[in-house]
């Protein structure tokens, strides 16, 4: 009984984590991009009260800090990567290319905090503490939805 115990609660616990709708999430390239051509993806996961995500992405400057959060919807516009709606700032993830411009984000925020956002936007950070300097450089749209709950 305690190795079948043993061996079940690994396999209950993993089964709690769920993908984000739509996950993984594909960025796109925004106009503070300039010459830049950035892509990847976002991948994210629920995990109980809390939101994993992991951006991979490349085609950025090398050896530059960036930022990366979810927004809420903004009124600029429908889409929600033109809309200029506001960061969560718990979800901010900030982090350095290396020399080929290769960046990987790995952060965590409150579902709570994320439930309503409708995209996950990268910009050029000003410093390690990730300050943002522009107004993005890599967008994708997400689907937060119930996100199983």
């Amino acid at each position: 009984m305690k190795r079948f115990l043993a061996l079940a609660l690994p396999l209950a616990l993993a089964s709690c984590t769920m993908m984000l709708p739509g996950s993984p999430y594909t960025l796109g390239k925004q106009p503070a991009a300039g010459d830049l051509n950035p892509s990847g993806t976002v991948t994210g996961r629920v995990s109980g009260d809390t939101v994993m995500t992991q951006a991979q992405v490349m085609g950025l400057k090398p050896n530059q800090y960036y930022v990366a959060h979810y927004h809420n919807q903004g009124t600029a516009s429908a889409d929600p990567c033109s809309s200029g709606g506001p960061a969560i700032m718990s979800s901010k993830i900030v982090g350095m290319t290396d020399a080929g411009g290769r960046l990987t984000l790995m952060g965590s925020a409150p579902r709570a905090d994320v439930m309503n956002a409708t995209y996950f936007n990268i910009h050029t950070a000003s410093d390690a503490q990730g300050t943002p300097a522009d107004p993005g450089v890599a967008c994708t749209a997400v689907k937060m939805g119930m996100m199983g709950m």
